[in-house]
């Protein structure tokens, strides 16, 4: 989602007074934070992520329109520098550039043979692309997503081991509203099932566990005190959502404007959590890459506390 300017003054207040706020209250165990900056063009307002290759190899997705690869460099286990090829521009139908209306993209999800699917907002639908450099290939949309707000629709995205898409929008339409789970396989959309909308929360960023579970990154902006965030996960089964359990809340101001999510397994058999924030290309926010551990047996951990 794209924060409008009227909140620039906001969030360079929240932003000066942000560093020294630290903590959470969950079973998730906080590995490392790291301020990525680069000149090139293109370069911000990160909102989809993907991590593979043992935490070494990443893509994340730009709000803009543009993805770019590269590879976390890592001393002892934390991401300590990043290593990047320029951020490229996604393509449309036909092969050319996206024009500047047809951007706002946010959810991103890349299969094990390197394909990627994108999710929009503004214009709601999701494209897959063979490589970053393709033309894209229109997905059929649900008829729901004509019918989504405007710069609050399809932001997170996610595939499941099968090879099935989830996407959610950002909004529901009313606080006590759950948030409609729209999934897509055998080349057609459905929407089986509902999560609960907690508190003030918003879907930002989704994907699905080595353990095949569904993470689900959440955003709230407080304002002043800034942004605060929340990971939950589900277990999906023919019984719809089930299992929920929140792994991470963060205090307000603790990290930037965090949208992006991938979920992986570390070499020592700990699922980990590595995000990525939306600088909404202003000067006074950044792009940070954070990440939390849940160790290995969490259910063992907590009974331990």
């Amino acid at each position: 989602m794209r924060f409008r300017p009227f909140i620039a003054v906001i969030l360079f207040g929240l932003t000066v007074g942000a560093p020294g706020l630290t903590g959470t209250r969950n079973a998730a165990e906080f590995v490392g934070s790291y301020t990525w900056s680069e000149r090139g063009r293109g370069f911000g307002g990160f909102s989809g992520l993907e991590v593979w290759d043992g935490g070494a190899r990443f893509l994340a997705l730009s709000d803009r329109g543009g993805v770019v690869e590269g590879r976390l460099l890592r001393v002892d286990g934390a991401i300590a520098g990043v290593s990047a090829l320029p951020v490229h521009p996604l393509h449309d139908t036909k092969g050319a550039p996206l024009r500047r209306s047809d951007t706002d993209s946010e959810g991103l999800a890349r299969r094990d043979d390197g394909r990627i699917f994108v999710s929009f907002e503004g214009r709601h639908r999701v494209w897959v692309y063979d490589g970053r450099q393709s033309p894209a290939r229109p997905i059929p949309q649900h008829p729901d997503f004509d019918g989504l707000q405007p710069n609050s629709g399809l932001e997170a995205l996610a595939i499941d081991a099968s090879g099935a898409l989830y996407t959610l929008p950002e909004r529901s339409g009313r606080k006590r509203r759950p948030f409609p789970v729209y999934r897509y396989a055998d080349g057609a959309w459905t929407q089986p099932f509902d999560i609960p909308r907690r508190d003030e929360y918003l879907p930002v960023g989704a994907d699905f566990g080595p353990d095949g579970r569904f993470y689900l990154l959440e955003r709230h902006f407080a304002g002043i005190f800034g942004f605060r965030n929340r990971v939950r996960s589900f277990a999906f089964t023919d019984a719809g959502a089930v299992d929920e359990r929140v792994l991470l809340e963060t205090r307000s101001g603790q990290h930037d404007n965090l949208e992006g999510l991938a979920v992986w397994r570390d070499t020592a058999g700990d699922i980990r959590l590595t995000m990525i924030s939306d600088d909404n290309f202003r000067p006074f926010q950044r792009t940070e890459l954070v990440e939390y551990r849940l160790p290995a047996d969490l259910d063992a951990a907590r009974a331990r506390r």
